[in-house]
């Protein structure tokens, strides 16, 4: 697959935030770092959620390509913040700003700070299907086996 490109909206000077331009941080990196767009820091108290604006919107340019939203993994490692939805997907047709809902999972408060990089994007290929319905499936050697079928 070549360079697709796709363009990124700021946001965030409307409030009087500079953030870092979305950038790949490394030749290799799959993720582009998503900062937050805050006035102040933020508090995430433990086992509790929060909004945080990116202050961003992005326009992708077709329908067969999703933006998926991961956690850092440092930030799920080293404290506990992840994202409360596992994966944000980001559609195609979606033009308005992204946010991460960032959940804390340790037993202690964490400070989000302005520009902090709190989640990443990745771009992938996504295919939407022709939706039938029947009585019968295909079989298969696993068959109705069930979740966990398979072994531990």
């Amino acid at each position: 697959m070549g360079q697709i490109q796709v363009k990124f909206k700021k946001l965030n000077e409307a409030i009087g935030v500079t953030l870092p331009e979305p950038a790949y941080a490394t030749a290799g990196a799959a993720g582009i770092d998503l900062a937050a767009a805050l006035n102040e820091s933020l508090i995430v108290y433990p086992r509790e959620r929060a909004l945080v604006p990116t202050g961003l919107a992005v326009d992708i340019p077709a329908g067969n390509i999703v933006g998926l939203v991961f956690p850092r993994s440092g930030l799920a490692s080293k404290h506990g913040i992840n994202l409360a939805n596992a994966v944000g997907i980001i559609d195609s047709d979606y033009k308005g700003e992204l946010f991460c809902a960032i959940q804390n999972n340790s037993e202690v408060p964490y400070e989000i700070r302005p520009g902090d990089r709190i989640a990443q994007l990745v771009f992938m290929p996504c295919l939407q299907i022709d939706i039938s319905y029947t009585d019968e499936l295909t079989p298969s050697t696993r068959a109705s086996g069930g979740f966990g079928s398979t072994g531990r």
